[in-house]
C-alpha cells in the first residue's frame, strides 16, 4: 500500500530534524565530548516542534527488580528515557544529576524511565542505582534489543548515554546523544511539560 506522499514528507523532516537535534546535543557527533565522536562546537539540544516529532516506539519488559515496565502505561506524562550502563563512566558523571530532574519534575507530571544496555548481570546495575540513589525505573536491555526499535536518526544504539523527551502524546520531542546535565536538560522538559496537553 502507498503512503501520501504528505505523510512521507512529515516522516522524514520529524526525522531530520531530531537527527540535527541529536548530532548537536552535548555529547554528539558535533560536540567532541562524547558520543559518535566529532571535534564542533555543540549547541544547545532543541526541542522538535510537534508536528515533526516521531512516535516513540513500544517499550516494555522487566525493569532490574523483575517488575514489568510498558512506556505506553505512562502516556498523559512527559518520560524522560534514558540510557545507560554501569560500566559507562559518562552514565556515571549524568547519574545525579538525572536524579535531580527527575525529583524536580515529578510535580509537574513528568516521570523518567531509564534503559540499561549491555549489562549482562542486573547486579552489577542494581549497584549502579543504589550508588547514584536513582528513584526511577530502568528497562534491562543487555543485548540493545529496545535500542534498536528506534530510528537511528532518534538514537544512536553504539551512544550510550542517550536521553530522550517523550511527550504527553508519546512522541519524541528531543533527543541527545551524550551525556547530559541538569542545567541542559531541565529546560527541554520544562518546555515539553509546559506544552497544552
Amino acid at each position: 500500500m502507498r503512503r501520501p506522499v504528505a505523510a512521507v514528507a512529515a516522516a522524514a523532516l520529524a526525522a531530520a530534524g531530531l537527527a540535527v537535534a541529536a548530532a548537536r546535543a552535548p555529547g554528539g557527533p558535533e560536540d567532541g565530548r562524547g558520543g559518535s565522536g566529532g571535534t564542533g562546537t555543540g549547541a544547545a539540544p532543541a526541542v522538535a516542534e510537534p508536528a515533526a516529532r516521531p512516535a516513540a516506539p513500544e517499550l516494555a519488559g522487566a525493569d532490574l527488580d523483575g517488575r514489568r515496565v510498558d512506556l505506553a502505561g505512562l502516556r498523559g506524562q512527559v518520560v524522560v528515557v534514558n540510557v545507560w550502563g554501569s560500566w559507562c563512566a559518562p552514565c556515571r558523571a549524568e547519574a545525579d544529576d538525572l536524579e535531580r530532574v527527575s525529583r524536580q519534575t515529578r510535580a509537574d507530571g513528568v516521570l523518567f524511565l531509564g534503559i540499561n544496555t549491555r549489562d549482562r548481570d542486573r547486579e552489577a546495575a542494581r549497584s549502579f542505582v543504589r550508588a547514584h540513589g536513582l528513584g526511577f525505573p530502568s528497562l534491562h536491555d543487555p543485548d540493545g534489543a529496545l535500542l534498536l526499535r528506534f530510528p537511528p536518526s532518534v538514537l544512536n544504539p553504539q551512544t550510550v548515554p542517550s536521553t530522550l523527551v517523550v511527550d504527553r502524546k508519546g512522541r519524541v520531542a528531543a533527543a541527545i546523544g551524550g551525556s547530559v546535565t541538569e542545567e541542559q536538560l531541565r529546560p527541554l522538559v520544562a518546555r515539553v511539560a509546559g506544552e497544552a496537553p
